[in-house]
């Protein structure tokens, strides 16, 4: 019996991302950033009801009452979303400290890498890549200038128009624990 991939068919527990949450003490420039140079739709906006920050009925929120909880469309169904800390209360987390984000890559086709690099770069923003970061698959590296959030769009440019990450990057178990 051979061992099975992460790209064959099974039954999983979870579908794939719903929305990842990240911090920012700014919430306009959080928008126009992910809004106007990523393209990100902003879909939905809400203020954490009293009571989830500081009181009993708080289910792992930031502590502090009264925060802005902003969605973003990031495509084939998941949202990514900031809460917005009051400014100065909170340092910015190292990302390589252990249980903190390293970074997010988004999928994106080979073409749509290279536009964005040059609208990013249009935009004054820096940009590296694309780079051959395994075989298959590049990436270009940017950071979101308000959060010092690293951000990269990742590509297998030989998939053209339909991305499919797990068909790229799967492995056995035993390859992977070489």
């Amino acid at each position: 019996m051979s061992e099975t991939t992460a790209s064959e068919t099974r039954q999983l527990p979870v579908r794939g991302v719903h929305h990842l949450v990240l911090t920012t003490d700014d919430m306009k420039v959080t928008i126009d950033f992910y809004t106007e140079v990523l393209g990100m739709k902003l879909v939905h906006a809400m203020k954490v009801p009293p009571g989830l920050g500081t009181g009993k009925a708080n289910r792992g929120n930031p502590p502090f009452e009264n925060l802005r909880h902003y969605f973003f469309d990031m495509g084939n169904d998941s949202m990514l979303a900031f809460f917005e800390m009051p400014k100065g209360v909170r340092k910015h987390g190292d990302r390589d400290d252990l249980g903190n984000m390293q970074h997010v890559s988004f999928v994106v086709t080979a073409q749509m890498q290279l536009a964005m690099k040059e609208r990013l770069i249009a935009m004054g923003y820096e940009a590296h890549g694309p780079i051959r970061v395994s075989p298959g698959s590049d990436s270009l590296y940017f950071k979101d200038p308000v959060n010092d959030i690293r951000l990269e769009f990742s590509t297998a440019p030989a998939q053209g128009e339909h991305q499919n990450v797990m068909g790229n990057r799967s492995q056995t178990k035993a390859m992977a624990r070489k």
